[in-house]
């Protein structure tokens, strides 16, 4: 039986928990990685690295990995299981809008999962554009997905799709996305975030994602002005429960 209280574990799960439950099962966009990491021969960073379901694949597979998020517990997470699994990954906390690094020859630089989606308008999404330029090599390439969360559906048709579920030294975690919906120039993704302990006790909280609405020609044109060539747009394709992505692929100068 399972019973219901007001300690809120769903609300008090780490990051990590949370991040693993939403994003560490996702595949789908892995074989474009390794394929652009392939063609790079040089050093990749990755912008909004999380976990490490991207950074660890590409240093497991001997590319020299550059891991950042502006999160301090994923990026403590990341370079743990990198130990864990005797993986060398370099890993920064910083801002995808803000970040210095001592590197200045990076080959590629990738941001997935619409991590550039999550920089708070077309300023934020700049920034992240130049900083990237900043880093890059002549002719260093830098990748961006995006997605639309409601693959081109009006709101009020979209249906929700499964929960995320992940089982954790006996507990089970579970997030249900329970709304997506507009909200002036973004998409907010409404999660019912619900724990499950051992013991049977069921917890719950509310979580709010919001992606920005920006379509690939916007990303092209703000790249362009800062002196990038715009390469021809990589696609993922829908998997299971997860929307496809366009990912949009710049030169630097």
């Amino acid at each position: 039986m399972v019973r219901v209280t007001s300690r809120s574990a769903a609300a008090a799960a780490d990051t990590v928990v949370w991040h693993d439950v939403e994003c560490g099962a996702y595949e789908a966009d892995l074989d474009l990685w390794r394929e652009l990491a392939a063609a790079a021969r040089g050093p990749i960073l990755e912008l909004g690295c999380g976990t490490g379901r991207v950074a660890l694949d590409l240093a497991a597979r001997g590319h020299e990995m550059i891991a950042l998020d502006a999160d301090p517990e994923l990026v403590r997470e990341l370079g743990a299981r990198a130990r864990s699994r005797g993986i060398r990954v370099r890993t920064a906390v910083a801002d995808a809008r803000a970040f210095e690094l001592p590197d200045r020859e990076i080959a590629l630089a990738i941001a997935p999962m619409q991590v550039v989606q999550l920089m708070g308008g077309a300023s934020g999404r700049r920034d992240l554009l130049l900083r990237a330029s900043l880093h890059l090599r002549r002719g260093g390439r830098l990748a961006l997905a995006l997605a639309d969360p409601l693959e081109g559906v009006p709101a009020e048709g979209a249906s929700p799709p499964v929960p995320d579920v992940r089982e954790q030294d006996g507990w089970v975690f579970s997030s249900m996305p329970v709304a997506v919906r507009p909200e002036g120039d973004a998409i907010v993704i409404d999660r019912l975030r619900q724990a499950v302990s051992p013991a049977g006790t069921l917890d719950e909280a509310m979580a709010s994602i919001r992606l920005d609405s920006v379509v690939p020609e916007e990303i092209e044109t703000a790249a362009a002005e800062l002196g990038f060539e715009v390469l021809p747009r990589r696609r993922v394709e829908p998997a299971g429960d997860y929307v496809g992505s366009t990912v949009v692929l710049l030169e630097a100068a």
